[in-house]
Order: structure tokens, then sequence, then C-alpha cells
């Protein structure tokens, strides 16, 4: 099968204060099927969020590829490649930055929004995944007036708004408690199992890990294989 994501010699680097360069990822390379759900790990500071950025076309690699369902996506001019990334890619971050003056469901249309649907139109939509995330009789509420658990479900609520091929998650769990991060847990793991979502998810958590197809192991700017298999490099 002919893989919906593929990060070909990645190479990125950025300038320090003393008129150096900091090499955050050296060839690195990822394949990502459709349907799969691929979770990177490592250490802090090995540039799992930089590889993130730059799958999700958020940041440029110096060098290197990212194709997606085969074209090349940093050919694309950037207005171009806005309108891929609200079309084809849903974003998850370790804080929700959901919008304060709007409630839940505009929150989550707001991908729809932008892309030119009225609330109108979106609105179904909207309150279809809410009701997914178990937060259908939220869907009034202002971000002020949900938990932490429930920006969090609304987040991934809206990173589905617009049927992405991939939902690209950084650490999705990491400002949860242990109960809300089980419950964003299984709801992930529901949209993988019974949808088929394609995932890649950064992730410090081993629970989160547990529930990924496989698990990569970023180091030395890098991928250098499965956890497992790292005391071995």
């Amino acid at each position: 099968m002919a893989a919906l994501l593929s990060a070909l010699a990645i190479s990125k680097a950025y300038p320090t204060g003393t008129g150096g360069q900091l090499q955050v990822l050296t060839s690195a390379s990822v394949e990502v099927a459709r349907g799969e759900v691929v979770g990177i790990v490592g250490e802090s500071g090995s540039g799992k969020s930089t590889l993130l950025h730059i799958l999700g076309a958020l940041d440029r690699p110096d060098a290197g590829r990212v194709l997606y369902a085969g074209e090349d996506v940093f050919k694309k001019g950037d207005r171009a490649l806005a309108r891929f990334r609200n079309a084809s890619l849903g974003f998850v971050f370790q804080f929700h930055h959901l919008l304060p003056e709007f409630s839940a469901l505009e929150n989550v249309a707001m991908p729809a929004l932008i892309r030119g649907l009225r609330l109108s139109a979106a609105r179904g939509r909207a309150l279809h995944l809410l009701e997914q995330v178990g937060l259908a009789d939220r869907a009034s509420h202002r971000p002020n007036a949900l938990s932490g658990g429930e920006q969090q479900r609304v987040a991934v609520a809206r990173a589905l708004m617009n049927e992405p091929g991939l939902v690209l998650a950084d650490e999705p769990t990491g400002n949860l408690d242990v109960r809300n991060a089980s419950v964003l847990h299984e709801i992930i793991g529901m949209l993988c199992r019974d949808q088929g979502q394609t995932f890649v998810i950064v992730t410090h958590n081993l629970a989160l890990a547990a529930i990924c197809d496989r698990v990569l192991y970023l180091a030395g700017g890098t991928i250098r294989g499965t956890p497992e298999q790292r005391s071995s490099i």
C-alpha cells in the first residue's frame, strides 16, 4: 500500500544566539499508511515537535521532502499550502488553543468557516463531532466554562471538522491529569479503530503510545527505530 505521508531525509537547523547553528533534525525519514496510528517518542529536545511541524507543513525543512498522497507539499506556495493544511490535515496541540469568544460548537466549526462554509451549513457536523467526544450537551459553552479535559476534547473534534486525511497530535494529553488523559486516549482509540482515522502522535505518555500501531524513536536528529531498539543503537 502506498504511504499517505512520506517524509524523506528531513533536516532542520535553527540559528543560536552565538551565531552558530543548532542541528535539530538530520536526514529523518517517516512513512505513514492510511488508517495507521504512528507514535513518535524521544527525549525532551530531540526534535519531535519540529518534525511534527514539518510533517504538518507548519514549518519548512532545510533539506528533504514531505509527500502527501504522492505530492510534494513544499512545492506549493504559501497560500496553496495554507489551503492544503486546512483541507487535508487536522492538528491537536498540548494546549488546546480554543478561541475564548466562541462557543464549543463554533470552535469545532472554525476550520469549515475558514474554508468558506457558513455556520448554518457546518453546524450539523460540528454537533456530531461534539457528540462523538461526549460533549454534545456543552456545545453552547465557551472555553472558560469547560474543564481542561473538555477543552482538549473540543480541540480533537475541531481537528476532525474538515474530514482530514491525517491528524497530527503534539503531546495531546501532556497538560491533562490521569483521568482526563485516559478519556482522551479512549476517544483517539475509538477514532482509529472505528473510523480508520490516520494519526501521527508525539507523546511521552506510555498509555497513549500503547494505542499506536507503531512507535518510532527519535534521537540524534533522526529516526532510530522503536523504543525497544534504542538500547542497541
